[in-house]
């Protein structure tokens, strides 16, 4: 609580010693008159843009709803941060902008391709390539269907827009929590250009630039912009000697803009970026095992004082804990010769034409775009060879997608209707491959995991031993199982022991998905102060699914005839067999064959298909009582599609039982949708602008996807009106099934304040605070069909989501005051974001915790006249603030959380890693403009 206090203290003092971030720039004829993605809809006599007097402070031109309006007069939640902004909070991607909007967070995981965007607490966890985000991004207009894409270094944009809250209507699916529209820099009819240079600590260099002018006079301009940025890494690999989590990439984007005639637009944009990179280490945080030392007394739990076992099981096989006790040092240990740097590349075009009809405006987006992101890596993160994933070119995700929108609008009845309908159409083919391998020590790491479980005894640990089976580990087995079955346990670990350097040649999965709509957005003006807006949307989705496989895993059939044979196929749920031994044997299976060995896989033709639709909308009502004030009330509805969980671990219902053909179908989840409520007041001057919006939104058939340390889990969360008697918060996966109604399972409310303040010219201030309250209901299920919660989100219920901060705080101040009569400006900027705790795993495991913190950037600098050069000092995350991104359980190494040793008085050996945030970087730039 005191650190807390200590965070909001340093936040307010920021604010009262920082920029009103939507307004950093005239507005322009040409902005005031964009459509959404920012090309000109009609132009002056000569074909350029003049300049006009500044708007009142705080107030900028957006196209949140599809049509260019004052920030100050759209009826919804909307923050907008200029390019000046951005540069000065050193944002050069989305991720970044968190700093400056408190209800958005964005997170990368394994990989930036599955990077996270969350809005008032909601998203969607990455990872999995078969889940879409619950947070839109468009570019110019275009949706890409995965955050990641969005990642990518923008070059110089015009603007970036946060809607807050499901945005169905216009934006369509997947919107639930909200969008991201970035809008970039437009070619110009005036030649002119940009360029910077950058270096900085971890030899950082990063070098943009950019050239705009005319092709043909008044008619054909162009534009193109370039970044280069390299940096190494952050992480220090002990073994391989290396860094990892660097930067190589490069990005360059080129733009016509055809003024074919005073009424018709056409925009040309073709774009590529390409990264090769380490990414992403992650530390252990988190080695300790938990034992109950009191069975029977909820709460209890201890660290094992003897240490914990698998721990010890990797150290004697040759692992080393290079952050163990201290993850911040950022040293990290991978196996030896393993792959983990990949290339991605992201590229494509759009074409957009706006044209005046007379009777209304048309706009035309035609989009194609590519994506393709390399898989390699040693996917358990420590130099113990476990498992992963070789750079074969049979590991990667990929992505095709063709797009087509068409909106028109106009206005009716004197302009008392300002009406828009329009239609979309898209198509994406999903291309993953996986060639996911056990590691040349797998097999007796696993053997010896299993017997350590059943006795904790040290000599049982001897690797060199078959499977850790001495005599007296074989004794053991038989002790625990009895005569009959442990002889049989024996017979599997051993096989087990030889699972080495086996697993997928290549897993190839294929999702096609089509999906169009038709969608309307009005806004009538009932009187000059009372508007009334109406939104309506129709989306159909469908999706093809079809699998192939090659696996060499020739073990696994084995052991499980060996299992069968010695008549443990009906092990689960057998009162006969001792629950320990339940949970030894089925664990064997589970962490090591199911849906993977070749007579299980290689013989499949998995196929699955289905359809969906859904209505989305939404009615605003809005009154101005004053000019500079506007109060409003809105209801939205969202709708996220359903698809695939990309894990064949849901193929089968019990760990004795081979997929099938008809299993692709459990790999399917549900479409999520939401209902939201929002009340907002804005008021805007010339000296100070306020805006607060109090909202509430309740999700049903929530997509939550989990990674157990073995597989990912996706569950649609919903609740039941009825109680289920802590069946949702039990070990069960078969208790806590609903009978009665199914209802929202998960809601976001609270509220949100932003201010700017503008006392004197070059002088701007801003404030933000976001509360949210996101938790889960109780008495949850797993799908709107009522069906039971996995055991391993035990914890969800009635408690808050994970990285859903309950507070968040940002501050800015920017000052730029006039040096002399010599045209030279300085700059003083700095802004800071405060975030009480919350914690970062989906299953709410408490070692995933992440305590409040507080991030600070910092820049000042010297601009010639009319800003022709600059030369400045900067410093991102400056108190070198430490702080995690995701913690996860790390791959295979141990099973159980503390949580689990408080509720259920078992042992909880689970290491956890951990994705770390960036440290402090600081560096200077040169800039010039002409």
């Amino acid at each position: 609580m005191l650190r807390s206090s200590v965070y909001l203290l340093s936040a307010a003092t920021i604010a009262l010693a920082a920029p009103a971030f939507a307004q950093d720039a005239p507005t322009t004829q040409a902005q005031a008159q964009t459509t959404d993605s920012g090309v000109a809809a009609a132009s002056t006599d000569q074909g350029q843009p003049p300049m006009v007097e500044q708007s009142n402070a705080g107030d900028i031109i957006i196209t949140a709803t599809r049509r260019s309006e004052r920030l100050s007069n759209v009826p919804i939640a909307v923050s907008a941060v200029g390019q000046e902004a951005l540069q000065n909070s050193g944002a050069t991607d989305i991720r970044q902008m968190t700093q400056l909007t408190p209800s958005l967070l964005v997170s990368s995981t394994g990989s930036e391709a599955n990077a996270s965007a969350r809005i008032r607490g909601i998203g969607t966890v990455g990872d999995n390539p078969g889940l879409e985000s619950s947070v839109a991004v468009f570019i110019d207009g275009v949706y890409r269907s995965r955050t990641g894409s969005g990642l990518n270094d923008l070059g110089e944009v015009d603007r970036i827009e946060v809607l807050r809250g499901p945005q169905g209507t216009l934006a369509g699916r997947n919107a639930t929590a909200g969008t991201i529209n970035v809008l970039t820099k437009l070619p110009s009819f005036d030649f002119g250009g940009y360029g910077e240079a950058s270096y900085g600590n971890y030899n950082a260099v990063r070098v943009a630039g950019g050239l705009t002018g005319p092709i043909i006079k008044d008619t054909l301009a162009f534009r193109i912009d370039g970044v280069f940025n390299k940096r190494d890494g952050y992480y220090y690999d002990v073994i391989n000697n290396t860094d990892y989590n660097d930067r190589n990439r490069y990005f360059v984007r080129g733009q016509l803009l055809l003024q074919a005639s005073p009424d018709v637009t056409v925009r040309l944009i073709g774009d590529y970026t390409r990264r090769d990179e380490k990414c992403c280490g992650a530390v252990y945080v988190n080695t300790n095992e938990k034992i109950d030392p009191t069975p029977g007394a909820p709460g209890d739990f201890t660290i094992n004082p003897a240490g914990n076992r698998i721990v010890q099981i990797m150290q004697s096989m040759g692992a080393v804990f290079p952050s163990r006790g201290d993850p911040y040092n950022r040293r990290i240990a991978n196996s030896p010769g393993r792959a983990y740097s990949n290339v991605t590349t992201d590229y494509g075009g759009s074409g957009q034409i706006d044209a005046n009809l007379g009777f209304a405006q048309l706009t035309s987006i035609t989009a194609y775009r590519e994506y393709k992101a390399g898989g390699a890596a040693d996917i358990d993160y420590g130099n113990l060879d476990l498992a992963y994933r070789p750079d074969d070119g049979n590991s990667f995700r990929q992505f095709h997608t063709f797009s087509q929108e068409a909106r028109l609008n106009g206005s009716l009845f004197s302009d008392k209707l300002d009406w828009l309908i329009g239609g979309y159409y898209s198509k994406e083919d999903l291309v993953v491959a996986d060639n996911l391998k056990f590691g040349t020590q797998y097999g007796a790491f696993a053997a010896c995991r299993i017997v350590a479980t059943i006795n904790p005894a040290a000599v049982l640990r001897n690797p060199a031993a078959a499977g850790c089976l001495s005599p007296t580990g074989a004794a053991t087995i038989n002790g625990a199982f009895g005569a009959t079955l442990g002889p049989v346990v024996v017979r599997g670990l051993n096989r087990l022991s030889t699972l080495n350097d086996l697993g997928d040649q290549r897993a190839t999965y294929y999702q096609n998905s089509e999906n169009y709509a038709f969608f309307t957005h009005n806004i009538f003006k009932v009187t000059d102060k009372l508007s009334l807006t109406g939104g309506l949307r129709y989306t159909h989705e469908s999706k093809k699914f079809h699998s192939d496989f090659q696996n060499n895993n020739t073990v696994c059939p084995a052991q499980q005839a060996s299992f069968l044979q010695g008549g443990l196929g009906g092990l689960v749920g057998n009162a006969a067999i001792p629950a320990t031994a339940q949970q030894i044997v089925g664990g064997i299976l589970t962490l090591t064959c199911t849906g993977n060995s070749t007579s299980a896989l290689n013989s499949l033709d998995l196929n699955d298909e289905f359809s969906e639709g859904e209505f989305t909308g939404t009615g605003v009502i809005s009154y101005k009582p004053r000019t500079d004030t506007l109060v409003y009330a809105s209801f939205s509805r969202g709708y996220k599609a359903g698809g695939y969980n990309l894990d064949r671990s849901d193929l089968t219902a019990n760990v004795f039982a081979a997929p099938t053909n008809a299993s692709a179908s459990r790999l399917r989840f549900d479409p999520e949708t939401v209902n939201a409520y929002e009340v907002g007041l804005k008021f805007t001057s010339k000296d100070f602008t306020f805006n607060v919006a109090g909202f509430r939104q309740e999700f049903k058939n929530f997509q939550l996807n989990t990674f157990n340390g073995t597989n990912f889990i996706v569950q649609n969360i919903s609740s039941c009106d009825t109680s289920l008697n802590g069946g949702d918060r039990d070990a069960s996966a078969v208790t806590g099934a609903c009978t009665g109604s199914v209802k929202y399972g998960v809601q976001s409310q609270g509220f949100e304040l932003e201010a700017g303040l503008y006392p004197v010219r070059n002088f701007a201030v801003s404030l933000g605070y976001t509360f949210t309250d996101t938790k889960f209901k109780n008495n949850l299920v797993g799908s709107e069909t009522g069906e039971a919660l996995d055991p391993a989100l035990f914890l969800l219920s009635g408690n808050n989501m994970s990285n859903a901060p309950r507070h968040t705080v940002t501050a800015s101040t920017s000052w730029t005051p006039e040096l002399g009569s010599s045209g030279m400006t300085a700059l003083f900027y700095v802004d800071g974001r405060m975030t009480s705790d919350y914690n970062t795993g989906s299953d709410l495991f408490p070692e995933k915790a992440q305590d409040g913190f507080f991030l600070m950037n910092a820049r000042v600098g010297i601009r010639g006249p009319a800003q022709r050069w600059g030369l400045e000092l900067w410093a991102q995350n400056i108190l070198d603030t430490n702080y995690q991104q995701v913690a996860f359980n790390a791959p295979f190494q141990g099973a159980g959380s503390q949580a689990q040793t408080q509720a259920f008085g078992s042992t909880a050996n689970q290491i956890f890693t951990s994705f770390l945030a960036e440290p402090r970087t600081y560096g200077l730039t040169l800039r010039t403009r002409f």
